[in-house]
């Protein structure tokens, strides 16, 4: 157990991570001033010190539940107790449970799922499945989009930065602009797959049209091509729906999941896909795809417990609700300083607050952790800062952050002023 009382435990963990993590990162870390974090609750987290931050990060959208959600570490330790970890050889009794409430939450006639560790994971898993059912190889992805760094998921995201060291990457990938569904028809013909995610988090918060996934959908039917909704970030209830296609009332042929899918307690991924599609690549080869670790009785158990708890607790109504509060506050500081804020947007428990310059983030996220509130950028848009805390979140908890971003963005109007 860490021991919370050493004298200079920052400075054992900057040693660590300079020596055996990521030198560069912890550089960086220190320069901002990170503390470091011993324990969390709910939406709080503790220093070293013992000095309590609401968190606004969220995760990057992992905590749908809060830190340490108590059901779920119930569930969790519960079956720890009986099993950790399957033997892969028999019947694993939570996976199918899991994967039957799963079913039962996810649209229309997504039914059969794979059980995997992470988001990346989930992706690749369904770009195989896209191409072994279709028995084309390309894949058509959009513009700034994120879908994960392994080499697949890495070949169909939208950022150059992170792609260039690892090329060449998949062949026969093409990008479109996203939210755009003039240029689908096209773009599409002789895919195997279009993947999109209802709201593009690590581009920059960014929304698409109403009606843009049903015109996805329909491009897709149009052209024989299987629709991938990459609900990583977006799905169980961060953007105030059960999930991001929700918001248009359509079925995905394959949905990724991930981040909050444990309710922020172990990882865990998964893509779930209708009948027909998974038939199609699958039927005759059950072990085509596999993972040793995905579906482990402790992940599953975790995943079903939060499952529960984010219907039963009527977090996904939360979070449109907060998510509406959250999104009129921060238009309201953009008014007042526009100098600063360029623009604001988000759908649900997830905000992005646009600057005027990227190097604005750098004055105003410190700010907010001086205040005790965490915050972060977008990956793949760093003149975006993204708000996105649990849905557990209160109203009064919100106003809490609003102050914090306000006293930041104040701050950094100051020294805009002085230059």
């Amino acid at each position: 157990m860490l021991d919370n009382n050493t004298q200079d435990l920052a400075g054992d963990v900057f040693e660590n991570y300079k020596r055996y993590l990521n030198p560069p990162l912890a550089r960086v870390m220190k320069l901002s001033g990170s503390p470091v974090e011993v324990r969390a609750q709910g939406t709080t987290i503790w220093d070293q010190h013992g000095k309590a931050y609401l968190d606004f990060a969220g995760g990057y959208g992992v905590f749908t539940l809060g830190h340490s959600h108590p059901r779920v570490i119930a569930a969790v330790r519960e079956q720890m107790e009986s099993m950790s970890l399957s033997g892969k050889t028999m019947f694993n009794v939570v996976l199918g449970r899991a994967a039957k409430r799963l079913a039962e939450l996810a649209p229309g006639d997504l039914q059969l799922s794979f059980w995997c560790n992470s988001g990346t994971e989930a992706v690749e898993g369904a770009t195989k499945l896209a191409r072994a059912a279709t028995g084309r190889a390309k894949i058509v992805a959009t513009h700034d989009a994120y879908h994960g760094k392994t080499l697949g998921a890495l070949s169909v995201s939208g950022r150059e930065a992170f792609q260039t060291p690892f090329r060449p990457l998949l062949a026969d990938v093409a990008h479109v602009p996203y939210g755009d569904a003039s240029v689908l028809d096209e773009a599409l013909r002789d895919a195997a797959a279009f993947i999109v995610e209802p709201v593009q988090g690590e581009g920059g918060v960014n929304v698409p049209p109403a009606g843009y996934l049903r015109a996805v959908r329909e491009a897709c039917d149009r052209a024989g091509a299987v629709f991938i909704a990459d609900e990583v970030q977006t799905g169980l209830g961060r953007c105030g729906y059960l999930f991001g296609c929700n918001r248009d009332e359509i079925v995905p042929d394959v949905m990724t999941l991930a981040k909050g899918l444990s309710g922020g307690i172990i990882p865990v991924g998964a893509f779930i896909a209708r009948p027909a599609v998974w038939n199609r690549a699958y039927a005759k080869q059950p072990l085509v795809h596999t993972s040793t670790f995905g579906g482990s009785e402790i992940a599953c158990a975790a995943a079903l417990a939060a499952m529960e708890v984010l219907v039963e607790d009527g977090l996904v109504e939360n979070a449109r609700e907060r998510g509406a509060q959250l999104l009129e506050g921060v238009r309201a500081i953009a008014a007042e300083y526009p100098s600063v804020i360029a623009q604001t947007r988000g759908l649900g428990l997830l905000v992005g607050v646009e600057l005027t310059s990227e190097g604005y983030g750098g004055w105003i996220i410190p700010e907010m952790l001086k205040a005790g509130v965490t915050a972060a950028w977008t990956l793949n848009q760093q003149r975006v800062i993204r708000l996105e805390p649990p849905l557990v979140v209160s109203a009064g908890e919100v106003e809490r952050a609003l102050g914090a971003l306000r006293a930041g963005v104040a701050t950094a109007a100051e020294k805009l002023g002085r230059l």
